[in-house]
């Protein structure tokens, strides 16, 4: 089998139904020949790493430790899914502080075991929290760390597949920007259905504007309708989605939707949160989004309630204020 590096690809949370689906699409995709999985939970963690064993993989080098220096040393992309799982009944903020103390012990492990690292994709909910506490707390440049955000966008496409009962492959940059969550940004003056605007569907017969609406509230609640059919959160896409991203970090496919990243510019300010934007062996670099009026105002709602969450937090002593990150992390 042929892989794009030979460089240690480290995944935090192997033992998780997220965790181990990546491990193994990690190798299918032919992403790494050197793949580490760490997780606490040794018991799973050996039985996940058997199975991969027993699979009779050609080329590659699978290792296991539940000791996290053992995981990060020399390891140079990470993707960690290494939170609490959301439940039944809990919106992914309801997660915020449990999973904030997890990324902040994840940031200082990355700052002090493997601070050579060229990527980190975070996973874990509320991801653009986490992913924001492990940017702060490893030290690494904004680049260099990015979080999931592509799913709602995923979402947005199948729900439109869906109600408009033609293949998805026709339908062609569906975004929703901000926040990975509830509070999400649903843009559709980006999207097109067989070459045409979607906006130009909403408000006929295809696509009525009670259609549309409900069909954004789907997309929005599209986390809890996975755990309402499953019993458990989402695994299986999250896991692919954020392996695309590593592969082409790792100078591989181009990776066509939105991800999460740290912005500080004239509109938005130290957040991470979903962008338009490009990752490639330079790590994650976002442009300026672009859309309606009332699609500019959905996401600067989605921006202020990712405020809120980080200023809950630094509240609560759980983060440093603003004025301080610079000296835990020189590059912010």
């Amino acid at each position: 089998m042929k892989f794009l590096t030979s460089e240690k690809l480290t995944i935090i949370g192997a033992a998780g139904m997220i965790g181990s689906n990546m491990a193994q699409s990690a190798i299918l995709m032919g992403l790494s020949s050197n793949i580490c999985l760490y997780d606490p939970y040794t018991k799973g963690l050996e039985g996940v790493a058997e199975e991969l064993l027993q699979c009779g993989f050609k080329g590659v080098r699978i290792t296991y430790t539940d000791r996290i220096e053992e995981a990060l040393k020399a390891s140079k992309y990470i993707v960690t899914s290494g939170g609490a799982a959301r439940k039944e009944g809990m919106t992914r903020e309801d997660l915020l502080k449990g999973n904030a103390e997890i990324a902040i012990q994840c940031g200082k492990d990355i700052k002090q075991y493997c601070p050579d690292v060229k990527h980190v994709v975070v996973i874990f909910n509320p991801a653009d929290i986490t992913g924001l506490l492990v940017l702060l707390y490893s030290g690494l440049k904004p680049t260099q760390v990015s979080t999931l955000a592509a799913l709602d966008s995923t979402r947005l496409r199948n729900e439109l597949a869906k109600h408009l009962n033609i293949p998805p492959d026709q339908i062609a940059h569906c975004r929703t920007y901000g926040g990975h969550g509830e509070q999400m940004a649903v843009f559709s003056s980006t999207a097109s259905v067989d070459g045409k605007p979607l906006n130009s569907l909403i408000g006929s017969s295809m696509l009525t504007d009670t259609a549309w609406k409900a069909l954004k509230e789907r997309v929005v609640q599209g986390g809890k309708q996975i755990l309402t059919l499953r019993g458990r959160s989402s695994f299986q896409s999250p896991a692919f989605l954020s392996l695309e991203m590593i592969q082409a970090v790792m100078g591989g496919s181009q990776f066509d939707w939105p991800v999460g990243v740290y912005v500080s510019d004239n509109q938005f300010s130290n957040i991470m949160m979903a962008m338009e934007t490009k990752l490639d062996k330079d790590g994650v670099h976002y442009q300026e989004v672009k859309g309606t009026p009332e699609e500019h105002n959905a996401l600067m709602q989605s921006y202020e309630h990712l405020c809120q969450l980080r200023d809950e937090l630094i509240r609560s002593g759980v983060m440093p204020p603003i004025k301080e990150w610079n000296r835990l992390n020189p590059n912010l």
